[in-house]
């Protein structure tokens, strides 16, 4: 009997864990199988088996232009050409750390590195250093990548010691990370009370957007500001997610704010691997060679993706680029929750910037705890309508949708048109 060939996905479960390099990507939050993608194009998707998706996913948010924008496609095939990584210094990490530096006024310098997580574990190294402390403060549901002193378990009350998050962190670690609901000003001073001398830092996403995305309420980001500066502890602000993406630069300044050190990556590299910390001289000096704080990494700057990352910024950076981008987000946000609940279905969304998420909950939810009151089954449902009406959105409730300029306005209204015909489905 001849043998039936297997499919791409069972290939996949036998040489990768899981069947994935990444775990959101197994669809295990919405169930069933993934689909392999051979290419995109603008704001389209192409699997192997030749289905066209309409895509909200974006690469989780690098993909601010879309997928294989001409002048990012022009870019990377001319610095090919020329060759891939050296290992030495490149003009473009000069140019890259010279526009991140015009974009946001409180950094001075800039460290390239290769992804978020190496972004925000090389800013805690230098936080420690820079106060001589160790403990550091994040928020539940705030990711910062899976390096040991951040992967820790979203906790309950107003503080409580880490919890490793993963097999194989250890505790003696996590207990040094402490963890306070977002949003919650009350629980963040009861924190520096009790520990403000020993804290090093306070880390934050300014817009989360790893549980959903669910924005800072007024005075949140100002009260870390004042308490850190208070306590002689220094903030990080995680932008990975919101730099560029919400509005040219970064989000914290944008509202008037000036943290310690900041932490990039995503819409920088254009869907290529990069990351950047950054701040004032004075923290990036101590970074090794110029310093004592050792961290190096033989793909940092690595000219092919920092040539990606300068293509798509010198696009977004054009006057006028992200209010029409902002306003078709929103109209795609308000339309969604407007079509489930013309069928009695409870929905609401949070928005910032070209971001938001659809939540099943009669209102926004403002931290991780209401988050999880959401009718994650309810997602699964819509997950999968939506798929089966072409149009891709984020395989879990806990992630956000990311529209691109590649998006048009009859993009959005297919979108709705979809969205009705799977909402109608679900009231039945």
């Amino acid at each position: 009997m001849q043998e039936v060939p297997k499919s791409l996905w069972q290939r996949a479960t036998e040489v990768l864990p899981g069947g994935v390099n990444s775990p959101v990507r197994s669809f295990r939050g919405v169930g069933g199988e993934p689909f392999f993608v051979r290419e995109g194009a603008g704001a389209y998707l192409v699997t192997e088996d030749g289905t066209r998706y309409l895509d909200y996913v974006m690469g989780y948010g690098p993909l601010i232009l879309g997928h294989a924008h001409p002048q990012v496609v022009a870019a990377v095939q001319e610095q090919a050409a020329r060759g891939v990584g050296f290992g030495i210094p490149t003009r473009l990490e000069v140019e890259m750390a010279e526009t991140l530096i015009r974009a946001m006024s409180s950094i001075e310098m800039v460290r390239l590195v290769n992804s978020g997580t190496e972004a925000t574990m090389s800013a805690l190294r230098v936080a420690r250093a820079v106060t001589g402390r160790q403990r550091v403060v994040k928020f539940i549901g705030c990711y910062h990548g899976h390096h040991d002193s951040l992967l820790i378990k979203a906790g309950s009350g107003a503080a409580a010691l880490g919890v490793p998050d993963s097999e194989g962190v250890p505790p003696a670690i996590a207990e040094l990370t402490l963890t306070v609901p977002y949003n919650d000003i009350d629980a963040l001073k009861s924190v520096f009370k009790v520990y403000g001398k020993e804290i090093a830092a306070v880390i934050v996403e300014p817009v989360a957007g790893n549980m959903g995305t669910v924005p800072p309420l007024p005075g949140f980001l100002e009260a870390i500001q004042d308490l850190t500066k208070a306590h002689g502890a220094l903030w990080i602000s995680d932008e990975v997610m919101t730099g560029f993406r919400v509005n040219y630069g970064s989000f914290a300044e944008a509202q008037g704010l000036r943290p310690d050190l900041m932490t990039l990556a995503k819409v920088i590299g254009a869907g290529m691997p990069v990351g950047a910390y950054a701040g004032p001289r004075e923290y990036l000096s101590l970074v090794a060679p110029s310093g004592p704080v050792y961290q190096a990494g033989t793909f940092s700057g690595n000219a092919l993706a920092v040539a990606a990352g300068l293509a798509q910024l010198g696009v977004v950076s054009a006057p006028g680029f992200y209010p029409p981008l902002v306003e078709r987000t929103g109209r795609l946000a308000a339309g969604l929750v407007e079509r489930a609940r013309h069928y009695g279905i409870p929905a609401s969304s949070n928005q910032a910037g070209a971001m938001f998420t659809l939540f099943f909950r009669e209102t926004p939810p403002t931290n991780m705890a209401e988050v999880m009151t959401c009718d994650a089954e309810r997602y699964r449902q819509y997950f999968h309508g939506m798929l089966q009406e072409g149009i891709f959105m984020p395989p879990s409730p806990y992630e956000s949708v990311f529209v691109s300029a590649a998006h048009t306005d009859d993009d959005v209204e297919r979108t709705l048109r979809a969205a009705d015909r799977v909402f109608s489905r679900l009231a039945q």
